[in-house]
C-alpha cells in the first residue's frame, strides 16, 4: 500500500479545500490505541508537525455536561454551539447521521497529518495495535487499507510490523510514507 501525501481535494459546501493525510489507529478495546495515539502525537510535535486528531465514539458519549452553558445552549435547540477559548475551540453541532473521518477532514485542513483513533471497517489506512494476549483475533488483519501493525509478538501480515516500546521508527515511518510536509502556520496578532 502507498500512502503518499499528494495533496487531497475534497469537495465542501464552501468550495473545494485540500486535507491532510489520514491514518486511522485501530484496534479492540485494551489493545492500547490511546496509548499509541498519544506516543505518536508526541513524537510527531516535537518533530514539528500539526496533528490533528478524531476520536471514533460508537458509544454516542456526551462531551457537553448538563449545567454548562453550552449544554444550555444545545438543549435551548440550537444546531451547534461553538465553546471557545485563549487556548482552543470546541464544536458541539446536530448531525443527520455519523460522519466518516474524511467527513471531518476538512475542519482539520491546517494539520499535516490527522490520526484517528477507531473506525476499523473504514476504507482508510489503518495501522492496528495488537495484543494477542487480549484473547481477541486480529481485527485487520488481511484488510487491503492495512498499512502496518503494531505488537510485541512476533506477527508477519505482509506489512511493517512495529514494536509497542519504541514509537520513533513508527513515526519515522509514517513520515516518508505521507512525505508530510511541515507547514507553515500563519498567525495573525489579534486587535488590542
Amino acid at each position: 500500500m502507498t500512502l503518499k501525501n499528494d495533496p487531497k481535494q475534497v469537495e465542501t459546501s464552501r468550495g473545494v479545500t485540500t486535507v491532510p493525510p489520514l491514518v486511522c489507529i485501530v484496534g479492540y478495546a485494551g489493545s492500547g490505541k490511546t496509548t499509541l495515539m498519544v506516543r505518536l502525537i508526541d513524537g510527531l510535535v516535537r518533530r514539528g508537525y500539526r496533528v490533528g486528531t478524531i476520536k471514533h465514539d460508537s458509544q454516542g458519549g456526551r462531551v457537553d455536561h448538563p449545567g454548562k452553558d453550552s449544554y444550555r445552549h444545545k438543549a435551548a435547540g440550537a444546531a451547534a454551539a461553538i465553546i471557545s477559548s485563549p487556548r482552543q475551540i470546541v464544536l458541539i453541532s446536530d448531525v443527520a447521521q455519523e460522519k466518516s473521518p474524511v467527513d471531518l477532514l476538512p475542519l482539520l485542513a491546517q494539520m499535516d497529518i490527522v490520526l484517528a483513533e477507531g473506525y476499523k471497517r473504514a476504507a482508510l489506512p489503518k495501522i492496528e495495535v495488537y495484543r494477542p494476549e487480549n484473547g481477541k483475533a486480529p481485527a485487520c488483519k488481511g484488510d487491503n487499507h492495512l498499512a502496518a501493525v503494531v505488537s510485541d509478538a512476533a506477527v508477519d501480515w505482509g506489512v511493517p510490523c512495529f514494536q509497542t516500546t519504541d514509537v520513533a521508527p513508527l513515526v519515522d515511518w509514517l513520515v516518508r510514507q505521507f512525505g508530510l510536509q511541515k507547514s507553515t502556520v500563519v498567525r495573525f496578532q489579534q486587535p488590542s
